[in-house]
C-alpha cells in the first residue's frame, strides 16, 4: 500500500478528521511538513498553510518563510506567517530556546484554531490543525520524557489528537518520508541546526538512539510498536486513578480534604499521591514530603506554588494560597497579619502588659506555650477546649448553647489552634491552658479587626 493510501487510512482509523473539515497545516518548510502539505493535496482535503519566523537562522529562517509562501502561492493555497523575538521572549520568560519557541508557536495555532483569519464563508473557524511529527519524533519523545520522569502519562508519547491538534504522519518513520519526497520530487529545506546537540532532541536523535540501535537494531521499531499499548495501559490507569480519587476525595467549599488513614491503605500509595497532588502545582519530588507529611503532627504542611496540603487531625487538606473561601490557614512564627473571611487577625508580642483587655475579640497568651505554626481554620463537631476560667474541657457545641450564640452566628465561628490544641475561640474565650500567668515572659497578643 502507498503512502498517500496508508496516510488516509490511518486519519480515519484514529478518527482525526473527515475529509469535509476544514484544516491548518503548520509547515516550516522542512521535509516532514512538505511532505504533509503534499499528502494533503493529493488527498484533496481544504487547508490553509501557516508558518512559523522564529528569527533564530538569520537570513535562513526569512528564506525557509519565502520558500512556504512560494509553495503554497504556486499551489493556491492560502497561507499566513508570523515573525516571532523568540529570543527575547525566551529571555523575558526565563525558558529554553526550544521551550520558547514551542510555546510561541502553539500559542498562535490555538488562536487561529479559535478566530481564523475569516477565510472561511460558512465559518470564521478551522476543524483542526496538522503538525509533521512523525514515528521517529514519537519514539524521541516517549525516551525523552522517561528519562525526564513524567511517569505513565509521558509513556504514551505524542498523540495523535490533542483536543484540535492532530499529528497524521505517526504511523511512518523518517526513511519512508524521505523516501516518498524523493521519488514525488517534493521540494524541501534543510535546518542545519538539528545536526546540532545542543539542544536536547537532536541529543537523542543523533547519538542516544544511534548508539541503543548498535546493541538493539530493532530497538526504536519495538518502542513504536509498544506506544499504542502504552496509551491503551495509560488509558486503564487513568481510569483506574479517577475511581480512586473519587472514592477518597471530599470537597469542601474551596478545599479538597482526604482522610489520612483510607489514603494510608491505598494500593501503590506513591502513584496515587503523585496523581492526587500533581493538578495543584506539586512535582513528583514531592511525593515522599507527603507521604512523610502523612505521619507527622496536626498542624504540618507542604507548599507548592500555588497550593498548601494541611495535616489536620487525621485529614490531608488540600487549599490555594489566594483562593477565597478557604476555611485552613497557617500560620508561621514570622506573620503578623493574616486575612481570613471578612476578618483580619493582627499579631503583636510584648515583654509585658499593664492590663489584660477584656475585648473579646481581643486575646493575650503566654507566648512561651505556643508551638508554631498555628493553625487558624472552621470549628466542626469535636473540638473542645478548656475556657478561661475552667479546668475541665468543653465542647464548643455545649459553650455555644451556655453562650446563647444563635445557630447563624455558630456556624461562622473560627478557632486558632497551635499543638491540635484550641487556644481561642475567636471572638469568645481563650483556652484556660494558655493564659499570662505570674510566670509568663512574653506575651502574644491577637486581635481580630
Amino acid at each position: 500500500m502507498n503512502l498517500l493510501k496508508r496516510y488516509k487510512q490511518y486519519i480515519k482509523e484514529e478518527n482525526l478528521f473527515s475529509s469535509g473539515d476544514y484544516l491548518l497545516l503548520a509547515v516550516s518548510g522542512g521535509l516532514d511538513s512538505m511532505v504533509l502539505a503534499s499528502l494533503c493535496k493529493a488527498a484533496g482535503y481544504n487547508f490553509t498553510i501557516v508558518h512559523c519566523n522564529f528569527q533564530l537562522r538569520g537570513n535562513a529562517s526569512d528564506e525557509d518563510e519565502n520558500f512556504v509562501a512560494e509553495f503554497a502561492s504556486k499551489n493556491n493555497i492560502p497561507f499566513f506567517s508570523k515573525k516571532f523575538d523568540t529570543e527575547k521572549f525566551s529571555q523575558v520568560q526565563k525558558m529554553g530556546i526550544q521551550e520558547a519557541a514551542r510555546k510561541l508557536r502553539y500559542d498562535w495555532f490555538n488562536e487561529l484554531i479559535e478566530k481564523g483569519p475569516g477565510l472561511r464563508i460558512d465559518s470564521p473557524y478551522y476543524d483542526v490543525l496538522l503538525t509533521a511529527h512523525h514515528a521517529d519524533d514519537n519514539v524521541e519523545t516517549l525516551l525523552m520524557n522517561f528519562f525526564k520522569g513524567t511517569g505513565i502519562k509521558g509513556l504514551h508519547g505524542i498523540l495523535p489528537k490533542n483536543n484540535r491538534i492532530v499529528r497524521p504522519l505517526l504511523f511512518v518513520f523518517k526513511e519512508e518520508i524521505l523516501a516518498y519526497a524523493k521519488v514525488n520530487q517534493i521540494a524541501y529545506r534543510e535546518d542545519l541546526s538539528n545536526a546540532s546537540n545542543k539542544y536536547s532532541r537532536n541529543y537523542f536523535r543523533n547519538e542516544l538512539i544511534p548508539s541503543v540501535e548498535k546493541v538493539f537494531p530493532q530497538a526504536i521499531l519495538n518502542i513504536n510498536n509498544n506506544i499504542p499499548r502504552f496509551r491503551d495501559a495509560g488509558v486503564l490507569y487513568q481510569y483506574a486513578v479517577e475511581k480512586i480519587l473519587k472514592d477518597l476525595i471530599e470537597k469542601r467549599g474551596e478545599e479538597v480534604h482526604i482522610p489520612i488513614l483510607k489514603l494510608s491503605k491505598t494500593a501503590a500509595l506513591s502513584s496515587i499521591v503523585f496523581e492526587l497532588i500533581s493538578s495543584y502545582g506539586f512535582s513528583a519530588h514531592q511525593v515522599n514530603d507527603v507521604l512523610k507529611l502523612m505521619v507527622s503532627g496536626s498542624g504540618k504542611y507542604v507548599a507548592s506554588a500555588t497550593h498548601r496540603i494541611l495535616n489536620n487531625r487525621k485529614w490531608l487538606i488540600i487549599s490555594s494560597l489566594k483562593e477565597k473561601g478557604v476555611q485552613h490557614f497557617v500560620i508561621e512564627k514570622e506573620i503578623q497579619k493574616i486575612a481570613f473571611s471578612d476578618s483580619i487577625i493582627k499579631i503583636e508580642t510584648f515583654p509585658s502588659l499593664n492590663v489584660i483587655s477584656p475585648e473579646k475579640n481581643i486575646a493575650q497568651m503566654d507566648l512561651s506555650m505556643l508551638n508554631y505554626p498555628l493553625l487558624l481554620r472552621k470549628w466542626k463537631r469535636g473540638d473542645y477546649f478548656y475556657p478561661l476560667g475552667m479546668k475541665k474541657k468543653k465542647k464548643l457545641s455545649r459553650f455555644f448553647i451556655d453562650e446563647k450564640i444563635p445557630l447563624f452566628i455558630k456556624d461562622d465561628i473560627w478557632v486558632l489552634e497551635s499543638g491540635g490544641k484550641i487556644v481561642w475561640v475567636i471572638g469568645y474565650r481563650i483556652d484556660d491552658r494558655f493564659k499570662i500567668t505570674d510566670k509568663t515572659k512574653s506575651i502574644i497578643q491577637f486581635t481580630r479587626q
